[in-house]
């Protein structure tokens, strides 16, 4: 893993309805994620907030998408930084805010590759296009729009379109998927673990073959990771929580392993709302599984 860390946050607000998680990264950070990092011997980069400015809510007339403008435009600022950060050879290490801000993430970070690999750890597949979401939160759509589908004001976010291929990417954890999403999984092959899964096949089995599938063809591997793919017992602080999530245990151990790979060359740690949340305890969580990324042992 490389040794030096740009840590960027993102308080992206504007791609879903609650309140409270533009506040995400702040909370990460009281959590002491900078803190344990550089106890891990790592030298480390806090650029601060991208500054997000409060708009009125919108709702586009034609693809009903929320705040599409404001989210696009967002997402170029966010490409650009991101995009710096790789040219210096540190790595980025993304806090959020909502899932839409992968949108500019992957944008920055996916012109660096020819193959960028994608570890997709949500309960959500976020692969819903404005003609399949039913809600037009576009938090919910990032995945497709790095894969090139959607609206044009997304999918070209810092002039290229896509940033990912569809056999580049694994989906873990997912057990709330939209009717339109479970047709583009079968459709474009994506490989997909979803919560019966890891059931069946244990979540050691699960990364092992994540890493396996993704290790030969790709030449680095982004990790988006949302807090709502943990079980909302263990993370009540997300906007959109689904029962029977990965247990704290499941996450741990699935850093341990991606961290012993050492393949991933970018992570983002998304949807923690402090608002919703128990005495921080989600934004806690996030800073626990962000340091054993970087190599933490029990032991």
């Amino acid at each position: 893993m490389q040794k030096r860390i740009s840590l960027l946050g993102v308080p992206m607000n504007l791609g879903q309805i609650y309140k409270g998680v533009a506040l995400g990264p702040t909370a990460i950070r009281y959590a002491g994620v900078l803190e344990r990092l550089e106890e891990l011997h790592y030298h480390v980069t806090d650029y601060g907030d991208i500054e997000i400015k409060q708009v009125a809510p919108s709702i586009d007339e034609v693809c009903r998408l929320r705040n599409l403008d404001a989210i696009s435009n967002i997402s170029e600022v966010v490409a650009s930084k991101v995009d710096t950060i790789v040219k210096s050879g540190e790595f980025p290490l993304t806090l959020g805010g909502d899932h839409s801000m992968a949108i500019g993430t992957i944008a920055g970070i996916s012109k660096h590759f020819e193959n960028l690999g994608v570890i997709w750890f949500d309960a959500h597949a976020d692969l819903n296009t404005p003609e399949t979401s039913p809600s037009g939160n576009i938090h919910g759509i990032p995945l497709a729009v790095n894969l090139g589908l959607g609206h044009e004001k997304l999918n070209t976010v810092h002039a290229y379109s896509p940033k990912i291929k569809q056999e580049n990417i694994v989906l873990i954890g997912q057990r709330d998927l939209d009717p339109g999403e479970k047709e583009l999984i079968k459709k474009l092959g994506i490989k997909t673990y979803t919560m019966q899964d890891i059931d069946q096949l244990g979540m050691r089995t699960v990364i092992e073959e994540s890493i396996a599938y993704l290790k030969d063809k790709t030449d680095g591997i982004h990790l988006s990771l949302d807090l709502d793919a943990l079980d909302p017992s263990e993370t009540p602080g997300v906007g959109t929580p689904v029962e029977g999530g990965i247990s704290f245990r499941e996450s741990r151990l699935a850093m341990e392993l991606l961290s012993e790979s050492g393949l991933i060359t970018s992570a983002e740690f998304v949807e923690v709302n402090p608002l919703l949340d128990q005495r921080n305890r989600t934004a806690i969580i996030a800073m626990q599984l962000i340091t054993v990324l970087f190599g933490k042992k029990l032991l």
